[in-house]
């Protein structure tokens, strides 16, 4: 018998596994709560930080929500589509574009909103509120650590 390529202690202890694991879990659970408005996880996340932190371009939200460029584009592509958020002439580089949450956005965000406070409930609920806001300190130093060597 051949020893595994990849050690199975060496899986236990991947932390980008983990990490991946836990965020696919927790985003089907959220998506599934979320489902009702016609939102998803992501998208969701996109609307309120677009709503609470004002129009912005594509680049500065990619890298307000730490994600891919290209990702992000994919992302809005539907959000565009229904409505509720709108590209328009940048205010300050008139060459760019800066999305704006419309108030079909609004809207929707403001029902999705109740359906994502019942799923952060029950996360909280099962997870426990303490740990669940330990979690999300130790995931935001995560988030701004830089691992590239």
């Amino acid at each position: 018998m051949t020893s595994p390529i990849v050690p199975k202690t060496r899986l236990a202890t991947c932390n980008c596994l983990a990490l991946r694991q836990a965020a696919r879990h927790v985003t089907q659970f959220y998506d599934q709560v979320l489902a009702p408005s016609g939102l998803r996880t992501t998208q969701f996340s996109v609307l309120a930080k677009l709503h609470h932190l004002g129009p912005m371009t594509i680049n500065n939200l990619a890298k307000d929500l730490v994600m891919d460029r290209t990702t992000l584009g994919r992302n809005i592509l539907p959000l565009q589509r229904d409505g509720l958020i709108a590209a328009v002439q940048g205010t300050s580089d008139r060459r760019s574009k800066e999305l704006h949450v419309t108030k079909a956005g609004e809207a929707r965000l403001r029902s999705a909103n109740k359906l994502w406070a019942m799923a952060q409930g029950r996360f909280e609920a099962v997870f426990g509120a303490p740990r669940a806001s330990a979690l999300r300190a130790v995931l935001r130093e995560v988030s701004v650590k830089e691992f590239l060597i």
